[in-house]
């Protein structure tokens, strides 16, 4: 992920925690903010409470690499993404279809019809 597509400074966490809207399931909480750009940025908060800095690390990493892989499919905006315990549990595939649910939620994630390969 770019840095252009990172939320780090704390005044943008704010800013988004209160003018966002959110949504959860039990793995992940969403807050989203529409933007005007042409590409969606991401923040992270994973807390300790989730486990130690490998399963924390871990956790990033999978939500990292789902929105690379959604990236055509998640419209322009941006997004907090805060993991809950149950999130240390889940593998890569699992941590994608929460994820997917979630913003399916929000309505901001439109498959496109493309084929998977087997």
């Amino acid at each position: 992920m770019n840095k252009h597509q990172r939320i780090k400074d704390n005044k943008e966490f704010q800013h988004i925690f209160k003018k966002g809207t959110s949504y959860a399931n039990r793995q992940f909480v969403v807050y989203v903010l529409p933007s005007e750009e042409t590409h969606f940025r991401v923040g992270l908060s994973v807390s300790k409470k989730v486990g130690n800095a490998v399963t924390r690390n871990r956790v990033k990493r999978y939500i990292r690499q789902t929105f690379l892989e959604l990236k055509d499919d998640v419209q322009p905006a941006n997004y907090i993404i805060i993991a809950r315990i149950p999130a240390a549990t889940l593998d890569f595939h699992e941590t994608k279809k929460s994820l997917e649910h979630v913003l399916k939620i929000a309505k901001v994630y439109r498959p496109s019809g493309k084929m998977k390969k087997r």
